[in-house]
């Protein structure tokens, strides 16, 4: 785990060579434009009612101030018992009894499960043709660039609260098929994404647990019948929802007349910032008040911004926003 600021590109390969100049804004001119960065490790752990499994799995949701630790969430919650290894019986077992210990983990890499994802037929023209039939409904940009940001902050959620390195890759495999559903339909996407998934897995044969936690995630990602329901899916939520930005606008959209894209087109900046020691996510944003305001973003995305504080709270921190420098709320 890294301490203060420091950039994460999480989109396409072009960017990954790309630096900050050490402060919190990013490559204004690139197209992948929400990251996270963490702050100092070592947060105190918070004082939270009993059961204390369950607190930190869920986030205490009774008294608002009292939240578990980030560390405490992630290593407490049933998915991290794929880090140790254990089989899916076993592993459905201590999912239900959250009784998770690291010191029997088992070492050994995991598989590298997303990079044979982006190497499938199958996934990338599902993708490709998701993003053209979102295109032709009026919709902004849902393609590769989307898929692999939301991949890629997904991850890094994780990792910069302590995570193990195999739910991380779980939450960049969650991230990068989210969408791949709207091949079917824009309804009910989610769900239909979750189903692709499990078919484009099962075909690489990753294991049942792996797969399930993957589906929950996919499946739950979208504010209308989602909810967060562990790490893996939480950090999908924070990641996909970050992803606002003129970039996302398709050529020759008429942005007077669509509020989703003149709000898109107005956020010059979004940034999602991790800081393990404050146990907080934030939620930056510089916004073209010519363009669009404040106001307009929340009217099209509160549902969204409510989502992502439960979501924080299942990884035991408060999730904030800010915009122009300014904090909302």
């Amino acid at each position: 785990m890294t301490t203060g600021d420091e950039d994460v590109t999480r989109s396409d390969p072009a960017a990954a060579g790309r630096e900050r100049d050490g402060s919190s804004s990013i490559d204004e001119a690139a197209a992948d434009r929400a990251e996270a960065t963490d702050g100092a490790d070592g947060a105190p752990p918070r004082e939270h009612p009993e059961p204390a499994d369950l607190a930190a799995v869920r986030g205490w949701a009774g008294d608002e101030t009292q939240l578990t630790d980030p560390a405490t969430a992630i290593t407490g919650s049933a998915e991290s018992a794929i880090a140790r290894g254990v089989g899916a019986a076993d592993a459905v077992a201590e999912a239900t009894a959250v009784a998770l210990e690291a010191k029997h983990r088992a070492g050994g890499a995991s598989p590298d499960i997303l990079g044979a994802l982006q190497s499938d037929e199958v996934v990338a023209a599902f993708l490709k043709l998701s993003d053209q039939f979102l295109a032709a409904q009026g919709f902004t940009e849902h393609g590769f660039r989307h898929a692999n940001l939301v991949g890629r902050i997904a991850h890094n959620v994780l990792h910069h609260l302590g995570a193990d390195e195999d739910l991380c890759e779980l939450a960049a495999v969650s991230g990068y098929l989210h969408d791949v559903g709207n091949v079917v339909s824009r309804m009910n996407h989610g769900l239909s994404s979750a189903w692709v998934a499990y078919d484009a897995l099962r075909r690489l044969e990753v294991d049942p647990y792996r797969i399930g936690l993957v589906l929950s995630a996919v499946g739950n990602h979208e504010e209308q019948y989602g909810s967060s329901v562990g790490p893996v899916g939480a950090a999908v939520i924070l990641a996909d929802k970050a992803d606002v930005h003129r970039s996302r606008v398709r050529k020759g959209a008429d942005t007077a007349a669509d509020i989703h894209d003149r709000v898109n087109d107005a956020v010059t900046h979004s940034f999602l910032r991790v800081d393990s020691e404050a146990a907080t996510i934030t939620l930056e944003l510089d916004l073209d008040t010519t363009r669009s305001t404040v106001l307009e973003y929340f009217e099209i995305f509160l549902d969204r911004m409510i989502m992502c504080r439960r979501a924080a709270r299942t990884l035991g921190c408060e999730f904030k926003i800010t915009a122009n420098g300014v904090a909302v709320g």
